[in-house]
């Protein structure tokens, strides 16, 4: 199985949450399903998001895209995020 894992942090996770869930079927449409969203104790504004991917290709398509980003920082991420492309 392959996973893409994003970690960033955003400015406030309620708005950006709203933001997240608007954008579920662009994660549909890459073979993407949310696995976990996890926020970290000590700043529950860094979000760390693992998704089952079931096309590599189409996962890393969507990680490099600029329709991607553009959600991103409209929704508030505050930092360059961290992106990893795993499998088990």
């Amino acid at each position: 199985m392959n996973y893409l894992l994003i970690r960033h942090k955003v400015a406030d996770f309620a708005k950006w949450k709203p933001a997240y869930d608007a954008h579920g079927s662009a994660r549909a449409n890459a073979g993407l399903k949310e696995e976990r969203l996890l926020r970290n104790i000590d700043n529950p504004n860094e979000v760390v998001l693992l998704f089952s991917a079931q096309d590599l290709n189409k996962a890393k398509q969507f990680g490099a895209s600029d329709d991607l980003r553009q959600r991103m920082q409209q929704a508030g991420v505050t930092d360059k995020p961290d992106i990893w492309f795993l499998n088990d």
